[in-house]
């Protein structure tokens, strides 16, 4: 049965589940009735972070136009336009065995596509939630669901993984930026033109 936690809250990823090497972080939502005549396109990301908490280069951002980082153990499996459906809305598969060893985290991340142009917010997203489960066999191991306490932001750093020795852990951000996808970059080290 999967861990469910709760913003703040650490779990131990492959301490609690020896032998675990390739996850898959899954992340859903669903968007509240909403008539601004624009569809929603949430688009979820992962940043892959040296010691000091900032990406080495352009290659540690991960998302649909650049979905393979940290040498091909990162991996965003696509985008999803529509959030349209149950389940997944979009998925990043992590193979923890071939992690470089100078990254110590990955924040994952969830932005509203073009939020200011269309205003749109995660204030008018429900349901939103990460997942992590293990690529052999399905198993949910931990669930977090991010609730309701969003406004006027446009994107979010759901989660971290991170590096405590050998093992991997995961934190529950839940942390909300208004700026946009340019804001989350900022913050990891990226400038964007």
């Amino acid at each position: 049965m999967a861990v469910s936690l709760s913003k703040g809250q650490k779990v131990d990823l492959t301490k609690t589940n020896p032998g675990l090497k390739k996850i898959v972080i899954g992340l859903g939502w669903d968007t509240n009735k909403y008539d601004g005549g624009h569809d929603f396109d949430l688009d979820a990301s992962a940043f892959i972070l040296a010691g000091s908490g900032k990406v080495k280069d352009e290659k540690d951002f991960v998302f649909y136009n650049n979905p393979k980082g940290a040498d091909g153990a990162v991996v965003h499996t696509g985008d999803n336009r529509s959030g349209v459906g149950d389940g997944d809305d979009e998925q990043i598969k992590i193979d923890l065995s071939q992690i470089p060893a100078g990254v110590e985290k990955i924040a994952i991340t969830i932005t509203i596509h073009d939020a200011d142009a269309r205003k749109q917010s995660f204030g008018q997203v429900a349901n939103s939630y990460v997942r992590v489960f293990n690529e052999d066999g399905g198993t949910e191991l931990i669930r977090y669901d991010l609730g309701e306490d969003f406004s006027i932001e446009t994107a979010i750093v759901v989660a971290e993984l991170y590096r405590n020795g050998a093992e991997w852990k995961f934190n529950a951000i839940g942390s909300g930026f208004k700026g946009g996808l340019g804001a989350l970059c900022t913050n990891f080290g990226l400038s964007i033109a």
